[in-house]
């Protein structure tokens, strides 16, 4: 049996960071992850994947990550299921990160280019990204 996913994406915000009772860091964040094929009206979609990431990567994460940074995470699906304070029980889908990578050269995420008014550009290179090009 295998259960493995990577995916590669942009965050929609800022990881939020946490610790348990035991004082282990744990991060989340959603990364929004483009579908390969464009829909009926010929655009392309969007998947937002919720992200759990444990540890020293978890504060890494929140050190080094924002909103609009682009990242690869490697890690495994998983489903879990609580009971909330209605007492309706919730499912939740979540990848769990074993290894998160950082795709943007540093600083370069969330630079702001004076020649767009009013954009923040993502990205670099040849190739920019800007706030319009984002879905979130």
């Amino acid at each position: 049996m295998l259960n493995r996913v990577i995916l590669i994406g942009r965050l929609t915000k800022d990881p939020e960071l946490k610790y348990t009772p035991n004082g282990l860091a744990v991060a989340s964040f959603t990364l929004a992850v483009d579908r390969f094929r464009t829909n009926a009206q010929g655009e392309r979609e969007t998947d937002f994947i919720p992200i759990v990431v444990w540890q020293k990567q978890a504060e890494n994460c929140a050190n080094y990550l924002g909103k609009g940074s682009l990242a690869a995470v490697d890690g495994r699906m998983q489903v879990r299921n609580y009971d909330g304070k209605d007492g309706i029980r919730r499912w939740v889908t979540e990848v769990v990160a074993e290894n998160v990578r950082f795709l943007d050269r540093r600083g370069e995420s969330r630079a702001v280019d004076n020649s767009l008014p009013g954009s923040e550009v993502f990205g670099g290179g040849d190739i920019g990204f800007t706030e319009d090009d984002i879905p979130f």
